[in-house]
């Protein structure tokens, strides 16, 4: 008796065993229709999100070439000029005195010059006639012409005084908006001094990267504008310059999104730039439900149906899907109902 007593204890237990293993394929059976997802290591762009300043690509500035006085500035900060527009006047009041110096030099070795071929043509008058000897007439001939090369040198002088007092003209460098004209009128400048600033070319997206990177962003990289900096909604461009020089430790490039304007040279925005691949865990945003602010999956779990395990997520390059960053690992298999 003893030993069927065992026999059928032990036969229980088996048909026991028997059902807890096919329970999993009864829950499962019994769960609504919906999608399953695999999770699996998927190969992502790595997104960093930065600052960028708006700029434009070139910045021309608008010199003083000669010292005086800034007589007049005819430019605001906003205002757009055209290339070669003259914007402001220097007045040297020397150069004025040394202008009329030269002109009463060159009066003066005008009428040396005229008194020195006059004596060259009564000269050659009397030598013609035989009265004054060659060597006579070869030294008025030296003077006539060294009288010419004086009143020559005098007028170029002259030219020259008026040239410099022409340099008075400051003209835009480029065509642009003038970022900065803070120098009034009657102010004393030197040679150099910047007196308006123009900004020129396209504008663009200047970003500052730490150097550890120099070697993962290159010409045509992904850069995204955030979705509230700019009108009608997220932009997205790429880095269209990359500066060969690391300065402080940061690495500038450039990029360019559409939307930007010129019109706020200087204003700071948030952007994200694609720094090189990895590896994670990517899924549709469908999958993730927010319950009380916490982000949520449903997870199948075997013999039990699903559960909601909360989960971290990041955005990435495409809006249609999330990155999960923990609360969940490769080989989960994430379920969602149909109609949710």
């Amino acid at each position: 008796m003893a030993k069927w007593a065992w026999m059928i204890a032990t036969s229980a237990l088996l048909v026991a065993g028997c059902g807890d293993r096919d329970a999993p394929e009864a829950v499962v059976a019994t769960l609504p229709a919906g999608e399953r997802l695999v999770l699996k290591p998927t190969d992502i762009a790595d997104i960093k999100a930065v600052g960028g300043e708006i700029t434009t690509r070139d910045t021309a500035e608008g010199r003083a070439r000669i010292a005086g006085t800034l007589t007049r500035l005819s430019v605001r900060e906003g205002d757009m000029v055209r290339k070669g527009q003259l914007i402001g006047t220097i007045v040297d009041t020397r150069l004025g005195y040394e202008t009329n110096a030269s002109d009463a030099l060159v009066a003066a070795a005008q009428a040396d010059a005229v008194r020195a071929r006059a004596d060259l043509a009564r000269t050659q008058d009397l030598y013609d006639h035989q009265v004054y000897a060659r060597a006579r007439l070869d030294q008025a001939l030296a003077a006539a012409r060294g009288a010419d090369a004086q009143f020559a040198a005098a007028r170029a002088q002259r030219g020259a005084r008026a040239s410099v007092a022409g340099q008075g003209a400051i003209l835009a460098p480029a065509a642009g908006r003038v970022l900065r004209a803070d120098i009034p009128a009657g102010s004393v400048v030197t040679p150099g001094m910047a007196v308006a600033t123009i900004a020129s070319g396209p504008p663009v997206l200047r970003i500052e990267l730490p150097e550890s990177l120099a070697g993962q962003v290159r010409v045509g990289t992904e850069v995204e504008v955030a979705r509230d900096e700019l009108p009608d909604g997220t932009r997205a461009g790429r880095v269209s310059q990359v500066y060969p020089a690391i300065s402080h430790g940061r690495l500038r490039v450039d990029a360019t999104v559409p939307g930007l304007s010129a019109d706020l040279v200087g204003r700071r925005i948030g952007a994200t730039i694609a720094v090189g691949r990895r590896s994670a865990l990517v899924v549709p945003r469908r999958f993730v439900v927010t319950r009380y602010g916490i982000d949520h999956v449903e997870v199948l779990v075997a013999g039990r149906g699903t559960r909601a395990v909360p989960v971290q997520i990041a955005p990435t390059a495409d809006p249609a899907t999330l990155e999960i960053l923990s609360g969940v690992n490769a080989g989960d298999i994430l379920f969602r109902a149909s109609g949710k």
